[in-house]
């Protein structure tokens, strides 16, 4: 359906709207319109994702200069979910532009009509397909003031029709209408592309799951994959490849193999095919999700990874996971082109707190610091054989840093290779130069071992007879740190990037390796960081951080204490982020938690006019097992079975119970006989 929402036309791609769906997206443009921030909740099941994608696309539409849109969502199958939606909404949305673009080619004048009521109307309209009883009022009042399709009040005079009038069987908004087209993905190009108007609709997620280089996809897990991506697309690895096929005699037509015959450097075709189109790898018009990214690049020998994020500067909508926005260490290099005038969509954020702390926690192991004293060993041999074989590498980076970190665009790395982004620098620091004893490479191993040592000599005192957990501030973490290494703390802040930098020069393939020690750069940057003021971290020592009971695991934590530190950048940079779930009651909470003063702040209830729910509370099966719905026991056969058990007897119950209620002549009591008699059976053939 097509309707006006205080001036704005909205294309609704199903036949009937809930009334919660109307108030849901009246406050939606309300906040829009007020260029702020708001919270909505709203029950599960009762279609956020349409009426957040509806609402925001026609908006888009109204208003041309409104900047992308963002939805941020928790998982894969949600994403693939969203995009769905997506194009069944811009499928009807095309359909409707079409048909009024032939009636204005033949002459036809649309009127007004073709919008459904004014506000009030649809409002009651909304209600009045929802209830079952006929007597019920939206407005709480008496039937007379419930308004017709034309916004007419009834009056007095229809009570009659209302009485006589059979209640209206319930209608669903989950399938949409047989007139209309079905959801659409891929590239689009009939009807002026997806939407009518040309929209290009982008999902991003890891390269495990955008890969399709054949050999790559058979790894087993994230981090492989990872470092087999890079080894074939980091530029060093692009310029070896280049150089041995010069050196055996071949052209620049060859880069497409995927490995030279001197040396085996292996490359990427795909990549190889994505940067040889150079300006040409543009996307068409269309509602791509994690399949159908796959299967146009593959079609076109392009890598879908990095064509997506090329093509996120031209997208009108992007849909990715939550740490892409949030995540200090991976947000700036994906949404840094984001215009201001973005709408950002955290949907299912009833735990958007818990993601903003862990965004900025850092845990580590007293194993994690052995992993971290093995890769200084391996950096620094590394140093040694770059600087006797190309010590002009180290000369570069070295000026590099003498200049600062955004003089020489070290933050503005390409896609491919390893970026600078941190959002725990200050902008005080970014255009200052690297702290000169830290700036060369050997200087800053030495200035890493120094840290490690301290850790593990904290861990130690920790873990000893007279050790406990211990909780420090910041400040005095750093103090002590200070007092017994003899480090000063401005160089702190810069390990991180330091880091990042040294495995950039260093031309590391696989980063994973480093991950301890990079916990441990990110650790000391954070805490010199965030040393001064109020205490928004607090650093926790604990002897034994296992869950095994009696296990020896020594942990150190650094804990955010502040969950707006992550998404305070968020509320700063765009006009209008719309946080919103089903259960995010006490809704009054969350501006206090993530300091923000949101321009709307609405909580909506599901429409139900009838006693449609019996809620029923099973603690134990019939074998006097407990029954539970945790994780942890989803995988218990006798969780299961007890579950099965249940649904079995539940069926076969209102069968009987249907038939009794068909005029079936037999007692209550036989039923019961009968269905305890069926149950057992059925029971015995379980067992």
């Amino acid at each position: 359906m097509k309707f006006d929402l205080d001036g704005l036309t909205v294309y609704f791609p199903y036949e009937r709207i809930y009334l919660e769906q109307y108030q849901y997206m009246r406050s939606l443009k309300q906040t829009l319109d007020a260029g702020g921030h708001c919270l909505l909740e709203m029950p599960t099941g009762t279609g956020k994702t349409v009426c957040l994608l509806s609402l925001i696309t026609s908006y888009q539409h109204a208003h041309p200069n409104t900047g992308k849109l963002v939805y941020c969502t928790r998982t894969v199958p949600e994403m693939n979910s969203v995009m769905e939606e997506l194009g069944t909404v811009l499928a009807y949305r095309s359909e409707e532009l079409r048909k009024e673009r032939e009636a204005m080619a033949a002459g036809a004048v649309i009127s007004s009509s073709a919008v459904v009521g004014d506000a009030m109307d649809i409002e009651s309209a909304a209600g009045s397909q929802l209830v079952d009883n006929p007597n019920h009022n939206l407005n709480g009042s008496n039937n007379d003031a419930i308004t017709n399709g034309n916004g007419d009040a009834n009056g007095s005079n229809n009570e009659q029709q209302h009485q006589n009038r059979q209640p209206r069987k319930r209608k669903r908004i989950y399938g949409p209408k047989k007139s209309q087209p079905q959801n659409q993905l891929g590239p689009i190009s009939h009807n002026n592309g997806a939407g009518g108007s040309g929209v290009l609709a982008l999902c991003l997620s890891s390269r495990r799951n955008m890969c399709v280089h054949e050999r790559v996809m058979r790894e087993s897990d994230r981090e492989a994959v990872d470092a087999a991506c890079r080894s074939m697309t980091a530029p060093w690895a692009l310029e070896r490849a280049r150089k041995a096929r010069h050196n055996s005699g071949q052209g620049e037509g060859d880069g497409g193999n995927t490995a030279s015959n001197n040396g085996n450097i292996e490359t990427c075709p795909y990549f190889d095919g994505f940067q040889s189109a150079g300006e040409a790898t543009s996307m068409p018009s269309g509602v791509y999700n994690l399949d159908e990214l796959k299967k146009w690049g593959k079609s076109k020998s392009w890598c879908p990874y990095y064509l997506t994020r090329q093509a996120i500067n031209h997208a009108s909508v992007l849909v990715f996971n939550y740490q892409y926005m949030l995540d200090p260490k991976v947000a700036k290099m994906v949404s840094k082109e984001l215009e201001s005038e973005s709408i950002i969509v955290f949907d299912e954020a009833h735990n958007i707190d818990s993601v903003c702390i862990e965004a900025l926690s850092v845990t580590i192991h007293e194993r994690h610091l052995e992993q971290a004293t093995r890769s200084l060993g391996r950096l620094s041999s590394e140093v040694s054989r770059i600087k006797a074989s190309d010590a002009t590498r180290l000369q570069a980076e070295y000026q590099n840093l003498v200049n600062g970190l955004v003089d020489q665009g070290l933050l503005d790395a390409p896609p491919n290779e390893v970026g600078l982004a941190s959002n725990i620098l200050g902008t005080d620091i970014l255009n200052e130069a690297v702290p000169g004893n830290i700036r060369r490479a050997e200087h800053f191993i030495a200035f890493m071992k120094k840290i490690v040592e301290h850790l593990k000599a904290r861990l130690r005192t920790v873990a000893g007879p007279r050790g406990g957990v211990i909780s420090e501030t910041p400040l005095a973490f750093l103090h002590r740190m200070i007092t017994t290494t003899s480090l000063e703390a401005k160089p702190l802040k810069f390990a991180y990037s330091r880091l990042s930098s040294l495995l950039r020069t260093l031309q590391v393939p696989n980063l994973d390796d480093y991950n301890a020690l990079t916990d441990v750069a990110d650790f000391a940057s954070l805490v010199s960081t965030y040393s001064e003021g109020s205490p928004k971290f607090a650093i926790i020592l604990e002897p034994n951080g296992s869950s095994i009971p009696g296990a020896s695991d020594p942990v150190i934590q650094l804990a955010c204490l502040d969950s707006s530190l992550a998404i305070a950048p968020l509320f700063k940079r765009f006009g209008s982020v719309v946080i919103t779930s089903g259960t995010l009651s006490p809704i009054d909470l969350y501006p206090k938690l993530l300091q923000f003063e949101p321009c709307v702040s609405e909580s909506f209830n599901m429409s139900t006019f009838r006693p449609c729910i019996r809620p029923l509370i099973i603690t134990r099966g019939s074998d006097q097992l407990p029954v539970s719905t945790k994780f942890d026991d989803r995988g218990d056969m006798g969780v299961v079975r007890n579950f099965g058990e249940f649904l079995c007897a539940s069926k076969m119950w209102f069968n009987f119970y249907s038939r009794l209620c068909k005029g079936n002549s037999c007692s209550s009591a036989s039923l019961l006989i009968s269905l305890s008699s069926r149950c057992f059976k059925h029971n015995s053939l379980l067992k």
